[in-house]
């Protein structure tokens, strides 16, 4: 039955029998926050109660004849008001004004608000135990601060390269104390690798789609990046062999597993073909295996196969938390490593005394591993909303991968793509600060970690699969 209209919105009786249609254009406003006003509204004068569900924003949508993204926007920024909430695989609920926090305030309602896809962080643990747990280790810290404030021994103390090694060992990488440096973020590693292997117009290789850091790192260094072609499993070791015949490059770099942005992880027979063309002709490889400890069961690392020719680079932003810059690099060889110890110093002067504590306590404590196995599996809960909201044809992930990457359909144009995203308040990153060379694809990707909760994972998933499923000139309209 219709909803009968009663001054621009619907009795309780309507709204129970799920045809709440609320008059948008009393509030000579943008549509998508007309509805928002009506929501506040009907709540206000005991139309709407707590409780209630409310119109799926797809039926909503048709009701009103408007572009979804705009319904999809009324009900995000209802959300923000603290006016509904979203419950996973239930619906869309109006929340008890009682009951719901101002902003700034803890408790009240879930609310979800603007969900930002754009930064590739883990998902941040929720679990009470286990973020108590982490808050204690930090309280800890205190009863040494003065030692803490201090300048440190570069490199990282006896402790700290302890726990370095067990973290390391636990991926399977068993070096020696004289081979490992403790230094402030993978990014600061990786620049004093290259600085040490290469000079102004040198070759480095890399994946023709790959971590956008490298690309800046080569251009500060004056080094000549060349993109090797690669399918949905990684680099082609063909060509790589072919490009050591041609460019006579200095280093390969590879982020070889759960790669950032494809998800792709090497196979133990590609990364045994690049290491016998790195031997052949003596080309340097660089590893930055930024998710070492979040693939349960990963192949092998170039550091365990070929451990004479490799830089292994670990950070541990992408496992416990981005705001630990810490990394573990094993060089080559002692001898190797003296000099990128130099080089370090001299850049950086040493890691933060502070997160090298910390990581060093949660690794001997095992709150690094109780973190790493909540990573592990939220990010998999998070792929399985993901595979059943978007059509499997459409992008490439993995279920222990925090980001996936999405091939646009025809038509749609990354920067369209994104536009429309951030109409709805999502952000997504388009392929062009990852392509090394030649044309950008057609794809964005997507970041499912971060403070964001499965439920605003949700909501922003079925914004982007509906406009995946339409036009991008039916998607350009937003009030």
């Amino acid at each position: 039955m219709k909803a009968t209209k009663r001054g621009g919105t619907t009795s309780p009786r309507d709204v129970m029998g799920g045809g709440w249609t609320p008059d948008l254009k009393r509030w000579g406003k943008p549509y998508y926050r007309a509805i928002a006003e009506a929501l506040a509204d009907d709540i206000r004068t005991g139309r709407l109660t707590p409780g209630t569900r409310l119109p799926t924003q797809r039926a909503l949508a048709e009701t009103l004849d408007l572009n979804f993204t705009t319904v999809s926007r009324g009900y995000v920024e209802a959300h923000r008001r603290g006016l509904i909430e979203g419950r996973v695989g239930q619906g869309t609920f109006v929340v008890d004004p009682a009951l719901s926090a101002r902003p700034g305030e803890g408790g009240g309602a879930a609310r979800v608000g603007s969900v930002d896809f754009t930064m590739n962080l883990p998902p941040e643990p929720d679990m009470p135990a286990l973020r108590a747990r982490m808050q204690a280790s930090f309280a800890e810290l205190s009863g040494d601060l003065a030692n803490l404030l201090r300048y440190q021994g570069f490199g990282g103390t006896d402790a700290d390269k302890e726990a370095a090694l067990r973290w390391l060992k636990g991926r399977g990488v068993d070096t020696t104390r004289e081979r490992l440096l403790i230094c402030p973020g993978a990014h600061s590693a990786l620049f004093s690798v290259l600085g040490q292997i290469a000079r102004p117009g040198d070759t480095i290789c890399a994946e023709r789609i790959t971590y956008p850091g490298i690309r800046a790192l080569a251009a500060h260094l004056g080094l000549r990046l060349i993109d090797l072609p690669m399918d949905r499993h990684g680099v082609d070791p063909d060509a790589f062999a072919a490009a050591c015949t041609k460019v006579a490059p200095k280093a390969i770099y590879l982020n070889p597993l759960l790669q950032n942005p494809t998800t792709a992880t090497l196979s133990r027979t590609r990364r045994e073909a690049i290491v016998a063309a790195a031997r052949r002709y003596a080309v340097t490889i660089i590893e930055d295996d930024a998710y070492a400890r979040i693939c349960p069961a990963p192949p092998p690392s170039f550091a365990e196969l070929a451990p004479e020719i490799t830089y292994y680079v670990a950070g541990v932003a992408k496992c416990l938390g981005a705001g630990l810059r810490l990394a573990f690099l094993v060089a080559p060889s002692a001898r190797s490593a003296l000099p990128l110890a130099g080089a370090l110093r001299a850049a950086t002067v040493m890691a933060s005394p502070i997160s090298t504590a910390l990581t060093t306590r949660w690794i001997m404590d095992g709150t690094a591993d109780a973190i790493v196995q909540f990573v592990r599996e939220e990010s998999a809960a998070r792929q399985r909303i993901l595979a059943s909201l978007l059509p499997a044809a459409t992008y490439t992930a993995d279920p222990h991968a925090f980001h996936v990457w999405i091939t646009l359909p025809e038509g749609w144009t990354r920067s369209a793509f994104a536009s429309q995203g951030r109409s709805a308040g999502l952000g997504v990153v388009g392929s062009d600060p990852f392509c090394v060379a030649g044309t950008p694809p057609e794809a964005v990707r997507l970041c499912l970690g971060g403070p964001s909760t499965r439920q605003q994972i949700t909501h922003g998933l079925e914004v982007l699969a509906h406009a995946l499923e339409g036009s991008p000139a039916l998607a350009s309209t937003y009030i």
